[in-house]
This record gives structure tokens, C-alpha cells and sequence, in this order.
């Protein structure tokens, strides 16, 4: 075990301070890791506090981790709010987060990690050292043994399809991890909670209790406008493909060839959303959550947005106005694509009308969606590439347009996966004819959860931040570096505005 005092981004006087009154603002910012007792811990702990000369402090689990601390029973490390993503200070390193978040590394190779976001292995490796104080591998192995910990908490899934879930090749290694972090096999660690009262935070019945679905918490940082979310969603649900009422969000979905369905709603006393899932596929599960905490921005750090913002005379009383303001996310990059060139220069509900049509005439029925209210799959870019999209009063130039969409994926031309540099997402996608800078960075906002992208161009955008008249999109994109790298953020509070 590693008893030195490790380079923590946080200020060591403002963590001690956090953790003596357990401050529930720093939940997940930063992890305490006591050298006496080999064990870390969130701030905010019950367990008696520690002599201070024993506390080590991480920005992240994966880090005390790494140093050969082993995550504690009582606090429950993998239900912090967050994740690594925000302490990267790259797009590189953000970029390869993401990645392993949605499984990268639970089959593939360091190597090909690299490859994937441009860079050498060393040069990565080097990289997330300096960011996170810990190895790309590290971070996939705490994420892989905090997941499968979640699932064994919350849900009555067998331990072999957790382990599959979780991401391990064997039952072997994953016995064998759950061993080495907690000391005990995760059937009896399983027996040992079910004896225990339900945790504070314990997810409600769903109105869904659908035979094979799972519940999950997905916690985050408080304040978290979830109300607005739907909103927005609401006013851009496909029918058959969405739905937003009383229950909150839920929609079809497609992983590995196979359909199946989420849902998400807030959890009443709690600082946290309650995800139910159905997929067949066990190993899917993991990229799936990945991917849903995304599209809901449960990751984000409100407090490191606010004192961006704060500096702003003109983002300062906005986000007064709406705390907890989120990027609303897109469950698919491609159908994003295919929604935002429908909606070039006309109304939200015009373009909603238009991707009904889509999603009717061309993608797949899905009759086991039928109980939660879902018929319809949206199309894949092989159903769209040679659709004839005119009969469904689309424009030739936006039929055209969404047809090459489909065909640059389908050659491996475009690709709306996390971990590319947005420069070179918004080149391949301008590449395309009918599509310009305003559509790609309004794609990498919402498919990419790019956080610093920013469609200057934006007319209504340019209104707004003029406060009594139209900046150019120079002026604008000046304006705008001061608030890197939450540009996106701005993006939506100053839509709201206008």
C-alpha cells in the first residue's frame, strides 16, 4: 500500500474540512483513504472519523485503488455521485473515459484504446497519470468491481450474470477481484446485505414491473433540474420510439442487434434517478447504464459550472435563475443526425411530426414494448440509406442530406462514438453535403456530451448574448472563452433565456 500523500486537485484544507462534517457538496469529489485500516471511503462516511496523520486523500476511487486501498462496506464507494470524467482537464483523456465507461478496455487492449483517440499507449498512460493518479487500466478495473458491487446491492440478478454485466471474461476473475477488494466472495457479501435493512435512497416499486427488467439507483450532484430535462424531452418525443408523462422518460432501444427498453424517473428524498432496464443481453448492461447516465448528464459537476459562470455578468443570473442546469444528452448519435436535419429551419414540432413519419414508415416494429406504451424502433442507417424520405414531406436537399448520413456510417466514414476530438468530428461531418458547423457542434453537444461545444452561429444564440442586439459569430465565439470548458452549458441557459 502506497502511505505517501498523493497530489490531490482539491485543497487538503478544504477536504479535512469536508470530511469532519461529512459534507455532502463533496460527495464523489474526492475519496478518503485511511492508511491505518486500508480501506477508502466517501466524505461523507458514518464511520467514526480518523486520526488526520492516517488520512490520504484521491480525486478519484480509481486512484486510491491504485495505490492498494480497498473500497469500504459501509459507505458504499459505487454509489458516489460522478465519475472520473470530471477530473479529466483534456479532451483526450475525457475522450478515452468514455470509452471505458462504456466497456473498452472489458475486451479490447490498451493499445487499441489508444489508437482509437489518436494517441501512443505510452503517451496515455502518461496522460491519465498526470489527470486521474491512475492507469487507463486501473480506471476499467474500479469501474468494471463498482458496478458489479451496485448490481449485487441493488439488484437479484445471479452472480454469473453480474460478472458478465460487470464486464469480466470469467466467474474465476471476478470471484477472484470481489475477493481481493472486500475480502469476501460476492455470495456471501450478498447474503451478509440482504440481512441488512434497505439503504436510505432504496429505489421505489416501478410502475413498470416488468419480468426480466432491473433497477438501478444512478446518483448525482445536487441541484439537478431533472423537471426541465423532460421538458425538453417532451417537446421532441417520437411517438411509438419516447415517451415522457407522469412516470418520467422511457424509450426503445437497440444494443447489439437486440431490442429492449429504459426508463428513468426521480427518486422522491433522493439525490438520484431510478433507471429500470430490459435488455436480454447481459453484457450490454453495462454500456447501456454508460450511456443512459450520459444522455441524463448525471456525471456533471455543478460546482465546477458555477464557478465558471460566475465570472459572467451575463451567465451569473442565469444560472441563479435555473440551478442545475443539464446538456440534455440522445440516446443515438445517428438518429440525432437524422432529427437535427430535420429540424434545420423549422419548428420543434414540425420536426418531431417529420421524425414520427421516419420512425413509422421505416424502422422496426417492436411488439414486446407494448406493455410500457413502446411499438417502434428508429431506423438504422442501413434502413434510411436508400429510403426514399421525399414521400414523407421532406425536402430533396434533407432527404439527401439524411440518406448520406446513412451511408457515411455505413462506410465508416462518420462515426458518433465518445473519445473523438470534436475539430475532427465537426470536419467529417461538414464534409457532408447539407450539413454546417451550426448542425455538427448542436450533434457533439447532445450525441457526443461534449461539454465545451458550441454552435456560435446560432441565431438565437447571438440574440441572446447580445442583450439588445445581434452579436456576430465572431464577437460571439470571443465572448464565449471565458467560459470554456462548459461552453455547452452556456449554450442551454442562454436558450432558455430567449
Amino acid at each position: 500500500m502506497d502511505a505517501t500523500v498523493p497530489t490531490c486537485t482539491l485543497d487538503r484544507r478544504v477536504c479535512e474540512q469536508a470530511r469532519l462534517t461529512r459534507d455532502a457538496r463533496f460527495d464523489g469529489l474526492f475519496f478518503t483513504a485511511v492508511v491505518s485500516t486500508g480501506i477508502y471511503c466517501r466524505p461523507v462516511c458514518p464511520a467514526p472519523a480518523p486520526q488526520p496523520r492516517n488520512v490520504r486523500y484521491y480525486d478519484s476511487a480509481a486512484a486510491a485503488a491504485a495505490a492498494g486501498f480497498r473500497p469500504c462496506l459501509r459507505c458504499r464507494p459505487e454509489a458516489a455521485p460522478g465519475s472520473p470524467l470530471h477530473r479529466a482537464k483534456s479532451e483526450l483523456v475525457a475522450g478515452a473515459l468514455r470509452l471505458i465507461e462504456q466497456g473498452a478496455l472489458d475486451e479490447g487492449s490498451l493499445p487499441a484504446l489508444a489508437a482509437r483517440v489518436g494517441v501512443g499507449e505510452r503517451h496515455l498512460r502518461r496522460m491519465f497519470a498526470d489527470e486521474l493518479g491512475a492507469s487507463p487500466l486501473d480506471v476499467a478495473a474500479t469501474r468494471r468491481l463498482l458496478f458489479a458491487k451496485q448490481l449485487l446491492d441493488e439488484t437479484a440478478l445471479p452472480v454469473a450474470r453480474i460478472a458478465e454485466a460487470s464486464g469480466y471474461a470469467s466467474l474465476r476473475r471476478f470471484n477472484a477481484a470481489f475477493v481481493a477488494a472486500w475480502g469476501k466472495p460476492p455470495r456471501t457479501l450478498r447474503r451478509t446485505r440482504s440481512a441488512a435493512p434497505a439503504p436510505a435512497g432504496a429505489i421505489p416499486d416501478s410502475p413498470f414491473p416488468i419480468p426480466g427488467s432491473i433497477s438501478l439507483r444512478l446518483p448525482y450532484r445536487a441541484p439537478y433540474d431533472f423537471s426541465h430535462l423532460l421538458e425538453f424531452y417532451a417537446r421532441r418525443a417520437i411517438p411509438g420510439v419516447e415517451i415522457v408523462d407522469v412516470h418520467g422518460y422511457r424509450r426503445s432501444i437497440v444494443i447489439d442487434g437486440e431490442p429492449g427498453w429504459f426508463a428513468v424517473a426521480p427518486i422522491a428524498g433522493d439525490d438520484a434517478l431510478a433507471l429500470r432496464v430490459q435488455h436480454p443481453r447481459s453484457h450490454a448492461l453495462g454500456p447501456l447504464v454508460a450511456r443512459v447516465r450520459c444522455m441524463f448528464d448525471v456525471d456533471a459537476d455543478p460546482r465546477a459550472v458555477a464557478a465558471t459562470f460566475r465570472r459572467s455578468a451575463l451567465l451569473r443570473p442565469l444560472m441563479r435563475r435555473w440551478p442545475g442546469q443539464r446538456v440534455p444528452g440522445a440516446w443515438d448519435g445517428f438518429e440525432l443526425a437524422v432529427r437535427a436535419v430535420l429540424g434545420q429551419q423549422v419548428s420543434v414540432a414540425a420536426a418531431r411530426t417529420l421524425a414520427a413519419r421516419v420512425a413509422a414508415n421505416y424502422g422496426t416494429p417492436y411488439p414486446d414494448g407494448a406493455a410500457v406504451g413502446l411499438s417502434a424502433l428508429f431506423p438504422t442507417p442501413a434502413q434510411l440509406a436508400e429510403a426514399p424520405l421525399e414521400t414523407q414531406g421532406i425536402t430533396r436537399a434533407r432527404a439527401a442530406t439524411i440518406r448520406g448520413l446513412a451511408q457515411g456510417v455505413l462506410d465508416g466514414r462518420l462515426a458518433f462514438r465518445a473519445g473523438q476530438p470534436l475539430a475532427q468530428f465537426e470536419a467529417d461531418l461538414v464534409a457532408l453535403p447539407g450539413i454546417g458547423p451550426w448542425t455538427a457542434h448542436y450533434i457533439a453537444l447532445r450525441a457526443l456530451a461534449q461539454p465545451d461545444a458550441f454552435p456560435a452561429a446560432d441565431l438565437i444564440l447571438r440574440r441572446a448574448a447580445g442583450q439588445g442586439r445581434t452579436l456576430t459569430t465572431r464577437e460571439l465565439e470571443t465572448l464565449s472563452e471565458a467560459w470554456r470548458p462548459w461552453r455547452a452549458y452556456a449554450v442551454m441557459l442562454l436558450w432558455r433565456s430567449a
